[in-house]
């Protein structure tokens, strides 16, 4: 691992500096005169609430690319790179033959792909299935890990670092579902555009499942938009695991997947940042996965993306605010971490507080304008074209729901925040089961 990976040190501390800051953000403004009470809040929604709403309305149609013209004709197939496609996996055995028998019928030239399989210490039958599909299908390539070999799935990706001889990775979870010219247009994109990574949009196969997935894909589109819109501004584009085309000599320079992450993508985002490689992001086509259908799946999963964003931030704040990032980037990474991550905790503080000074809450104009904007990304990415699973339509009574279904980060960023300030560190990789939709 690089000097530019992170070890997590001095968590606790910084987490603890984060609350006590918010903490104060938060009560401050109840001993002002009530006539100056809201003045912090109206400031911050004119600032920020700016920053959201130029993102979300920006002009995507450039990175609407029309790839949809690739095809195996309009590729000099000879050009092509080596695509190493990579998937960790522990205990998928409802989902992972499904994923190999597509990838080995993908369309892209056989002797410029490999496909490997990284059996992360599962439980279930998914090594058999794996001897199944390794006889039936020979260039199919397994790594096997012990359940105490450590990393998470950082670690199984690093282990796999050490065979593969790629000029780029795919990464996929194991219930990804590509369209057959997917990774075509993928690297066609990358190419094109001189990334250095490129994210798919995800879409959700499972939306119709209950009014939970449904949300959740509408969630996926919005922040979509919001990650073009960053683009576009010349902000900062960030991965989400799934989906995820990467320059190996990039990667390389990164030093690898952190170990000391419980969100690898997240992490790798910044250190790609860092070092200067630069990440796109492709609407259509989406890589397909399965949202979580219950409360407790989804509490955990949130957890984990909660506590695996803010450590990134604490991890690399020197280098954030250094000249290696752009003035925009600077600015993009501040309002993103002010209205992610420091909005929910400074909201619960001005809540406590109101309850026991009995006065009236006073960051309620930013957390409308935080809302509104995200219902005008719903609505544009709900509107705009899917190639994959049909997006819900934004009707009115849909999007007051899906906002509505949005305040549970309220709940779980600070729940995390203090959890993070309080307690040991740990690192608990929270594996999300699939059902094979």
């Amino acid at each position: 691992m690089s000097a530019i990976a992170a070890t997590g040190d001095h968590r606790r501390g910084k987490t603890a500096l984060f609350l006590i800051a918010c903490g104060w953000a938060g009560a401050a403004p109840h001993w002002l005169e009530p006539a100056r009470s809201l003045f912090p809040a109206v400031v911050l929604a004119f600032c920020l609430g700016g920053y959201g709403l130029r993102t979300v309305l920006r002009n995507r149609q450039q990175w609407f690319i029309d790839s949809s013209s690739t095809s195996p004709e309009s590729v000099e197939q000879a050009l092509l790179p080596f695509v190493d496609v990579l998937v960790a996996a522990r205990d998928e055995e409802r989902v992972l033959g499904r994923l190999v028998e597509h990838l080995t019928s993908i369309n892209y030239p056989e002797k410029k792909l490999s496909i490997w399989i990284i059996d992360d210490g599962s439980e279930d039958s998914t090594p058999e299935m794996l001897k199944e599909l390794k006889v039936k299908f020979p260039q199919l390539h397994v790594i096997t890990r012990s359940s105490s070999a450590g990393g998470g799935k950082s670690g199984a990706l690093n282990e796999a670092l050490l065979k593969i001889q790629g000029e780029w990775l795919l990464i996929l979870d194991a219930d990804a579902q590509l369209e057959d010219n997917s990774l075509l247009r993928l690297v066609e994109f990358a190419i094109k555009g001189k990334w250095s990574a490129v994210q798919l949009r995800k879409a959700v196969v499972n939306t119709q499942k209950n009014l939970l997935t449904r949300f959740q894909s509408m969630e996926m589109a919005m922040d979509a938009v919001i990650q073009q819109g960053r683009l576009v501004g010349s902000g900062v584009v960030e991965l989400r695991g799934n989906g995820q085309l990467i320059q190996r000599q990039m990667l390389e320079k990164c030093g690898g997947f952190n170990e000391q992450t419980v969100t690898d993508d997240l992490d790798l985002s910044f250190r790609l940042l860092i070092s200067g490689g630069l990440v796109g992001i492709l609407w259509n086509p989406p890589v397909q996965e399965e949202a979580v259908e219950t409360i407790p799946a989804l509490w955990r999963q949130r957890q984990r993306w909660a506590e695996g964003g803010l450590q990134r931030f604490f991890d690399y704040w020197p280098l954030l605010i250094s000249d290696k990032l752009t003035v925009n980037q600077r600015r993009d990474l501040t309002c993103f971490f002010l209205l992610q991550y420091a909005l929910p905790v400074v909201s619960f503080a001005d809540l406590m507080t109101t309850a026991m000074t009995r006065t009236i809450p006073t960051y309620w104009p930013l957390s409308i304008v935080a809302f509104s904007i995200s219902g005008l990304a719903y609505w544009r990415g709900c509107r705009s074209l899917s190639e994959g699973p049909s997006l819900p339509s934004p009707r009115p009574i849909t999007l007051l729901m899906a906002i509505f279904y949005l305040a549970h980060w309220f709940v779980i960023i600070p729940w995390v925040v203090i959890k993070m300030a309080f307690l040991p560190k740990t690192l608990v990789w929270a594996k999300t089961s699939h059902q094979g939709e």
